[in-house]
Parts: C-alpha cells; sequence; structure tokens
C-alpha cells in the first residue's frame, strides 16, 4: 500500500506530504485515507531503508550514481513494470512543467520540435 500511496502522489501534487490525507475541501481525496493512515505512512517513510550504507560510493565522484540507495528496488521495479505494460506506437506524452524550489541534482530539459 505504501508503494501504491507513492505512486498516485506523482498525479496529484500537493505541498506537504499531509496534505494528502487533509479534510479540508480544496485538498480532500479518499483514496489517501481509505488506503492507509497517514501516521503508519511517516512511519515506514522515517525508517524506510534500501541498502547498507557501508557500500556508499564515493560521492565526490561525478560519475557516482545519485540513486545507489534504492538502486536495487530501482530495477527490479522497471522490470516488473515493463512485463505488464509496453508503449505502443501511438503513445501521446503531456510534459507538465511545474515550478519547484526544492534541492533536487536531476534537471529537466524540454526539447521544442
Amino acid at each position: 500500500m505504501f508503494l501504491a500511496i507513492t505512486i498516485q502522489m506523482g498525479h496529484c501534487i500537493w505541498d506537504k506530504l499531509t496534505d494528502y490525507w487533509s479534510r479540508a475541501e480544496n485538498f480532500y481525496t479518499s483514496f489517501y485515507s481509505n488506503t492507509m493512515k497517514r501516521d503508519g505512512f511517516f512511519h515506514i517513510l522515517c525508517f524506510l531503508h534500501f541498502t547498507d550504507n557501508k557500500n556508499d560510493p564515493d560521492m565526490m565522484d561525478k560519475n557516482s550514481d545519485r540513486l545507489w540507495e534504492m538502486r536495487h528496488l530501482f530495477d527490479i521495479l522497471n522490470e516488473k513494470f515493463s512485463k505488464f505494460y509496453s508503449p505502443s506506437e501511438h503513445l501521446a506524452v503531456d510534459e507538465v512543467i511545474v515550478k519547484y524550489k526544492g534541492r533536487v541534482i536531476f534537471r529537466q530539459y524540454t526539447r521544442i520540435i
């Protein structure tokens, strides 16, 4: 359920994590509160860990993997998801660019054709 909620959060983006469980009219979505309690989600989020920190790479190397902490899970999910979804030749991709002021190293570039 934790993973389902996390994936769904990518479709409905709010400023704070607590907003997903808010009962306020402008935020309310029953999916989150019906699937998992807010405190349970935050408890899992706090203690979720995917790798042994003893194997951490040298982050000063510019070729280091920035997803190293969850690379194994990422590879498993890519493999499993690709078994069930194969895009056809008629695929439309709608990109939405949202202003974000957080600290993320990944950059997205929009190419105009």
